[in-house]
C-alpha cells in the first residue's frame, strides 16, 4: 500500500467510480456553527489534489454560514460496496473565481439556472414559488450564456488528517492514518 495518502485516496476513489452505481464522488460533509452545534449533510466531490478536496454550493446557504463561523471541517466517503471508507479533516478556504468559473461553465444549463433560482436552505412557502423562479431565471437568461451567480462558488479542504478504513471479518478492521506533519505525512495505524 501507498504511503502517500494523496496516491491512496486516488486508488480507492478510482475503483468506486468503477464499481460503486449511484454519486461515487458523494462525501458527507460536517460542520459545526459558531455554537459548536454540528450539521453533516451530503455533498459531491467535484476535485481533488494535495492542494485539497474540492466542491462547490451556495455561498449563502446554511452550510456556508457554518463554514464562515467555524472553517474547520470532516468528509467522509463511504463506499459500503467495497467496504471502505475515508475520513479527512482540515480547514476549509474558497476556491479561486477562476477555478469556481470553469467549473460553473461545465455545468448543465439547468443545474446553471437552478443556482440562480435557489436561495438554498431558506424557508419556501411552495414548490410552486421556487419554479415561478427558475422560469424567470431561465426567460433572463434566455439565448445566451448563464454566468456564474456571485454567491456561488467553490470550497477546499486542505487535509490535516486522513484516515483509511478498511473492513475486515469479525470486526478486525484495519485502520491506516496521515496526519500532515510539516510538508510531508505521518503515518500510524489505529486499532479498530
Amino acid at each position: 500500500m501507498s504511503t502517500d495518502p494523496f496516491a491512496l485516496f486516488q486508488t480507492w476513489y478510482t475503483e468506486a467510480r468503477s464499481t460503486e452505481l449511484n454519486d461515487s464522488n458523494a462525501m458527507a460533509l460536517a460542520t459545526a456553527d459558531a455554537e459548536g452545534r454540528p450539521s453533516v449533510r451530503m455533498v459531491l466531490l467535484k476535485g481533488y489534489d494535495e492542494r485539497g478536496f474540492v466542491f462547490y454550493t451556495n455561498r449563502e446557504s446554511r452550510k456556508a454560514g457554518d463554514l464562515a463561523a467555524n472553517p474547520h471541517v470532516a468528509l467522509l466517503f463511504h463506499w459500503k460496496s467495497l467496504r471502505r471508507q475515508i475520513r479527512i479533516e482540515g480547514p476549509i478556504a474558497f476556491v479561486s473565481d477562476a477555478e469556481s468559473d470553469a467549473y460553473f461553465a461545465s455545468r448543465s444549463r439547468d443545474s446553471q439556472l437552478g443556482a440562480w433560482a435557489s436561495d438554498q436552505s431558506r424557508p419556501l412557502d411552495s414548490r410552486a414559488t421556487f419554479e415561478e423562479r427558475y422560469e424567470a431565471v431561465r426567460a433572463r437568461f434566455e439565448g445566451g450564456a448563464v454566468p456564474r451567480p456571485p454567491h456561488w462558488g467553490g470550497y477546499r479542504v486542505t487535509p490535516e488528517r486522513i484516515e483509511f478504513w478498511l473492513d475486515r471479518e469479525h470486526r478486525l478492521h484495519e485502520r491506516r492514518v496521515f496526519t500532515r506533519a510539516g510538508d510531508g505525512w505521518r503515518e500510524g495505524m489505529l486499532y479498530p
